[in-house]
């Protein structure tokens, strides 16, 4: 990827996954943001140019890193969830010290106030910690955002979910951007911004469009590949690879007893996921599971059937070698899935990659759920430490 250095930020242009590198001393004052997009500031998730409600831009940055808040990016489809900063109880919604939560309110209500123009909306510019070796403040940029996704409604795309911590309750903002399709943000434009002036021949069409039509073109990147390697399917950070340990820990002695957690894994990631039966070990068939997703309105329904299959294999944490999912266990799955059906295979471990190969090659609709996925899922439910995932466990799925 394109990683510019720290002395050339002044002049760069905004490159869609670009590496804009830090000061290489690790200082706050060489911290990346606020040299490309002066006026910035250079702490917190919200960062902001302008006074008053009309800003020139507003930056959201997210280290991808706070598990009880996951920004999340989806690729496929230009969706970014970004939470809003009231993350400690004792506070009013809206009653924070960077202010963002009423830069969130406020940019949603221009978005769906009739009586207003789109323009009135700030862009929004976002970025990821990206450490590099020569800057640990070195920012990635993931692209400039408005808010609202198509589809979404005024009541889905800016709501306030309920946390607690410590028996304290308390409400932060889950809001739903859309990352254009711009690939290049021009430091002419950048220029127009902080003059005030967002209307001019340097924005970017994309923007354009928006603000005259209220059309969405998100930038959607489908994978070059969908054979996920080794390093895609297991955990990438210490909390993962925990939180995978303790799952696989507390199976490995019964795992006839994983199936039905691991219906519940996959039913977590989506609310259209029903779970009809979990199919008894000795007559399952080949099936551990069996379920419908709901594909039509809720008054009108129309369900694609689904077998589950359960694999609590061990994943490669601490230095183990895994067992992985191969040939014999993916065709095992293919077998008992009918016309119109799917398959999905959950397990603690990776999925072979010849085994991965066969499958997406022949185009069997199946649905891998591998060790990092399992630990990804709980935390994005909420299931975010080590002890509340023992805590699910042992209350509801007892070995």
């Amino acid at each position: 990827m394109k990683v510019v250095p720290y002395d050339r930020l002044p002049k760069s242009d905004l490159i869609v996954d670009c590496v804009y590198e830090s000061g290489a001393d690790g200082q706050l004052a060489g911290e990346p943001i606020s040299k490309l997009l002066p006026g910035s500031g250079n702490m917190g998730g919200f960062r902001v140019s302008g006074r008053g409600n009309s800003k020139n831009w507003v930056v959201l940055f997210t280290t991808g890193e706070d598990r009880d808040w996951p920004d999340s990016l989806d690729l496929n489809t230009g969706k970014f969830i970004y939470f809003g900063d009231n993350k400690t109880p004792g506070h009013e919604l809206h009653d924070t010290r960077a202010g963002g939560n009423k830069v969130l309110r406020h940019a949603f209500a221009k978005l769906h106030d009739d009586g207003s123009r789109r323009l009135d909306v700030s862009p929004f510019f976002i970025f990821k910690k990206h450490s590099t070796k020569n800057g640990s403040r070195s920012v990635q940029f993931k692209g400039l955002a408005i808010p609202g996704f198509p589809g979404l409604s005024a009541t889905e795309d800016l709501v306030a979910v309920w946390k607690s911590t410590d028996g304290q309750r308390f409400q932060n903002y889950r809001s739903t951007f859309t990352i254009l399709d711009v690939p290049v943000v021009s430091r002419a434009w950048i220029a127009d911004l902080a003059a005030g002036n967002a209307n001019t021949s340097n924005a970017p069409k994309a923007w354009q469009d928006w603000v005259a039509t209220g059309t969405y073109r998100p930038l959607v990147a489908e994978p070059t590949t969908v054979i996920r390697s080794v390093e895609q399917q297991i955990p990438d950070t210490s909390l993962k690879a925990s939180i995978l340990e303790c799952v696989w820990m507390h199976f490995q002695a019964a795992p006839i007893a994983f199936e039905a957690f691991a219906a519940r894994v996959y039913q977590m990631t989506d609310a259209r996921v029903i779970i009809d039966e979990i199919t008894r070990g000795t007559i399952d068939g080949g099936r551990d599971a069996i379920g419908r997703y709901l594909l039509g309105l809720p008054d009108d329904p129309v369900y694609a059937e689904f077998s589950l299959e359960a694999k609590c294999y061990r994943p490669p944490i601490n230095g183990l070698t895994p067992n992985t999912i191969g040939v014999t266990e993916v065709s095992r799955l293919i077998s008992r899935i009918r016309h119109r059906q799917f398959g999905v295979l959950v397990t603690t471990s990776l999925v072979a990659r010849q085994a991965y190969e066969e499958v997406r090659e022949d185009r069997h609709p199946i649905l891998f759920i591998s060790g990092r996925d399992v630990a990804e899922i709980l935390i994005s439910n909420g299931f975010n430490t080590v002890e509340r995932v023992a805590a699910l466990l042992a209350s509801e799925f007892q070995v």
